[in-house]
């Protein structure tokens, strides 16, 4: 089962700030033992919304709103996504989050399982599953290529 750790934004991180020598060397470390327990799968930080964009589908056309955006609630700063044997097993590596790294009084991680094919039943066909595959294989050769 693969999860995605959702870390909410904070004033800070929507002002451009980065994290502090200590905070990058505590994340690095909690990213090593993830790794070495096998669970890491991938992880990034985000930009600040007032570089990104929203982009809705409204009367048969497409709308670009620029940030940056003001709902703190709906902010993501970065992710971690982890391949785990349950929801429990997520749980419990979110739970080892650094100290240094955790969200302002308030803000919550979300924890959020990843679709797996088998998720899907019936409808999610052989050919389905066999052309997202060859997808997914062309697109981890792209992400090599750099």
């Amino acid at each position: 089962m693969r999860f995605m750790i959702i870390v909410p934004g904070t004033a800070e991180s929507e002002q451009g700030g980065t994290a502090t020598e200590q905070q990058f060397a505590d994340m690095q470390a909690y990213q090593e033992e993830m790794l070495r327990a096998g669970v890491y799968v991938d992880g990034q930080g985000l930009h600040p919304t007032s570089r990104g964009a929203r982009i809705t589908f409204e009367n048969d056309e497409w709308v670009v709103t620029d940030g940056p955006f003001t709902e703190a609630k709906e902010i993501i700063a970065g992710f971690s996504i982890i391949e785990v044997s349950s929801r429990e097993e997520a749980l419990e590596w979110v739970r080892r989050w650094p100290r240094s790294c955790v969200p302002d009084p308030g803000r919550a991680f979300e924890l959020r399982q990843i679709y797996a094919p088998e998720d899907f039943g019936d409808t999610y066909t052989p050919e389905l599953r066999e052309r997202e595959a060859r997808m997914r294989e062309a697109a981890a050769r792209n992400a090599a290529q750099g």
